[in-house]
């Protein structure tokens, strides 16, 4: 077994202690005996053109810190004599499977008998044939938001990566997010406030640095670094080289596990904090991480800007007291914010006497801000805390969210399905199937709407994966092709715990009154189906959205089924809704800028109607409407489907909708489609794809907006309360 080479820096300890109560310190290298290191930065995947910088700033690193670096992409470096040589392995910015089963057996035992690894940004993109992998790393890539900048909280102040970061850095890179949360199993150094950017994916507690023991050896990990620029930066490149000083053996650090994450990352430790008044770290041996939230007085209080308590239903806290004792009040915002809950701390006969404490909270409104702690009680040190969790019930169950409804088309056909001939598929003047009149090829090819056992079952299949609850069926009549499919589409619907709300096309002949009888007809044929959508907050009505509304001037006829039905008007124009229950918009560009949203959702609110704003991943019918002059709207890699979504939850952009529509779930001739469309559709008709959507790539992005929209069914649901 390899033995692990640690080199004490002197006086660790009471560094680690003046790091925790007084200014932070940037660690210097430790006197020890010069060692080396592996760069290893091969790539079987996307490849970073930050790579080279990578390298030139490890090597610069080494230079002036006492270590040797030999860089390589030739993973037949990755044998047990090999790495004897080495204090620490780097992954930088590797991606996909680089190395055999023999090179990865190597690794491991590497490692595990001593050694050090350190990943970097795409390490964590590496490697997923490889089980053992995820645990030495931390945690495996999911997907990213464009490049943008966001805003770091340091929750560790005395590790060597992180002793010389402010509470909080703002700083521009490419924002990871990942398959699951490590907090579990590692030690969380930097975690990412997901409200100071766009895309993140990690419901508040998204770790983006960390460290863990791996059996004998060590393993540190960072997010950050995907940008040429990122090796340049003083404060990242401290950061770098305090994570390999720590694998490599050449410092010590604490990288014991910061804990489970509660449901929606709720669980931390308390004394990191990222704003505070009065209160300072208390080194305790009985406590979680060494260490409380200590010297605590009246008034004091910390702040944790990376912790929402909009959705909580109570807080529970491990604590301890030689003193006073006191109040713990849970507030949002601020200090002197909104008051959610109290929990009070009697002495518990010591301070290294631990005692849990808990309190039910009321519900934070949606967007008051971060968690904040005050502290109240007599005079002198009232109590320490040592870890706390906020814990929610869960937004969504498994047949989504009620509140989401997906526009869907089942007005497809092919000559070999039901339809006995194309339909739709061909608009445009295109030759299915390999033409379609589309800018995106459907994943399942041009099928069939009335192929219920195999189209449709997976449509529902898809629908139930991206967490929403309804789908609202485009419907042109009674006796139409879409009509007689309805019954059996509702079956699938209900295979799957979808409901099914309708959307009242402009067919030929269309008037107010028809539109009422057309109510009449679906409640009487289908109002007894399971899967018929009535929305038990509005009197169990069910819901009809009229496309078009304005081409009929008089709505008086509505009046007759106002107490069975919410009949929603498409406008945002506000003169032009009487006699309706409710407002959509449809447009699937218009919610990037969100005109009228806010005007309309008051308006709703005000007088007791439904608002139900539209949001689209994108607007592309180039294919289906040759020399149409429409506006486009490019998908941005899904952020403008995020903007869209974040506009619609914004009270002051998006007027705090009932329900959102999403256009749509399968309307191929607008290229609006959250439908998966296939990775590899046929060449030659310059067909785009999800490719790049969220950072996935492959069959991966293939489904990228049906998982992007059950993330945005959820905050929607937990802001819904």
């Amino acid at each position: 077994m390899r033995r692990s080479r640690i080199r004490r820096l002197a006086c660790a300890a009471a560094l680690a202690l003046g790091a925790a109560l007084l200014s932070p310190a940037v660690p210097s290298a430790a006197a020890a005996d010069p060692y080396q290191v592996l760069v290893f930065s091969k790539t079987a995947g996307f490849r970073h053109d930050s790579i080279p910088a990578g390298i030139t700033a490890i090597q610069q690193l080494g230079a002036a810190n006492d270590f040797t670096v030999t860089a390589t992409e030739d993973a037949t470096a990755f044998t047990p004599q090999n790495l004897a040589a080495y204090e620490a392995v780097v992954f930088l910015s590797t991606t996909g499977d680089v190395l055999n089963d023999s090179q990865q057996s190597a690794l491991k035992r590497y490692v595990d008998g001593g050694g050090g690894f350190v990943g970097v940004h795409a390490a964590a993109d590496t490697e997923y044939d490889w089980p053992e992998y995820e645990d030495l790393v931390g945690a495996w890539f999911q997907s990213h938001p464009a490049i943008q900048e966001a805003r770091l909280t340091t929750e560790d102040h005395v590790h060597p990566a992180t002793a010389h970061l402010d509470d909080t850095w703002t700083r521009t890179d490419e924002w990871y997010n990942y398959r699951s949360n490590p907090r579990g199993d590692v030690h969380v150094l930097q975690s990412l406030d997901e409200s100071s950017y766009s895309g993140g994916e990690m419901a508040g507690d998204h770790p983006i640095t960390w460290c863990h023991p791996q059996q004998d050896g060590r393993s540190f990990y960072t997010g950050l670094g995907h940008t040429i620029e990122s090796f340049a930066d003083p404060d990242f490149r401290q950061l770098l080289l305090g994570g390999i000083q720590y694998a490599a053996g050449a410092v010590e650090a604490d990288c014991s596990s910061t804990g489970e994450p509660g449901q929606g990352g709720d669980s931390a430790e308390a004394e990191a904090y990222t704003s505070s008044s009065g209160v300072q770290i208390a080194p305790h041996a009985a406590a979680s991480g060494g260490a409380t939230l200590g010297y605590i007085d009246h008034g004091d209080w910390a702040g944790y800007a990376s912790l929402d308590p909009a959705g909580a239903t109570a807080f529970a806290a491990r604590v301890s007291s030689a003193g006073a004792g006191g109040t713990i009040e849970v507030r949002a915002g601020s200090a002197t914010g909104p008051l959610l809950g109290s929990a009070e701390v009697t002495p518990t006969g010591g301070w290294d006497t631990f005692t849990e404490v808990t309190t039910p909270l009321t519900a934070a409104a949606p967007g008051a801000g971060p968690l904040f702690l005050r502290f109240t009680g007599g005079a002198g040190a009232l109590f320490d805390v040592d870890r706390f969790t906020l814990t929610r019930t869960p937004a969504t169950e498994d047949e989504g969210s009620l509140g989401v409804h997906l526009f869907y088309y089942p007005w497809y056909g092919t000559p070999q399905g039901p339809a006995g001939s194309w339909r739709h598929w061909q608009q445009g003047g295109h030759t299915p199937p390999a033409s379609i009149g589309a800018d995106l090829y459907p994943k399942l090819g041009p099928y069939d709407s009335g192929d219920i056992a195999g189209a449709v079952d997976q449509h529902m299949k898809w629908v139930q994966r991206s967490g929403a609850g309804v789908i609202v069926y485009s419907w042109w009549g009674q006796g139409s092709y879409e009509d007689g499919l309805a019954g059996d589409v509702m079956d699938a619907a209900a295979r799957h715990g979808i409901e099914v709300a309708w959307h009242i096309e402009p067919y030929t002949g269309r008037t107010a009154a028809s539109v009422v009888d057309d109510i009449a007809y679906l409640e009487g044929k289908f109002g007894d189906h399971p899967a018929f959508y009535r929305d038990a907050a509005h009197g169990d009505r069910n819901a009809y959205y009229v496309f078009e509304s304005l081409r009929i001037q008089d709505w008086s006829a509505l009046d007759a089924v106002k107490d069975t039905a919410i009949v929603l008007a498409q406008t945002t124009d506000t003169t032009k809704v009487a006699h309706f229950g409710g407002i959509y918009t449809y447009d699937g560009i218009a919610g990037a800028t969100a005109p009228g949203w806010k005007q309309a959702g008051d308006y709703a609110k005000a007088n007791g109607l439904v608002w139900a704003p539209s949001v689209a991943p994108g607007y592309i019918d180039d294919r289906a409407v040759p020399g149409n002059t429409t506006p486009t709207l490019d998908r941005a890699d899904g952020a403008s489907y995020d903007r869209q979504w974040n506009n619609a939850l914004d009270p002051a952009i998006g007027g705090d909708p009932t329900w959102v529509s999403v256009t749509s779930f399968n309307e191929w001739h607008e290229g609006s489609s959250i439908e998966p469309a296939a990775s590899d559709p046929p060449p030659g008709h310059g067909y785009e794809t999800f490719e790049g959507a969220y950072g996935k790539t492959g069959a991966a992005a293939e489904t990228a907006y049906l998982d992007r929209t059950a993330y945005w069914a959820d905050r929607f649901e937990q802001r819904r309360g």
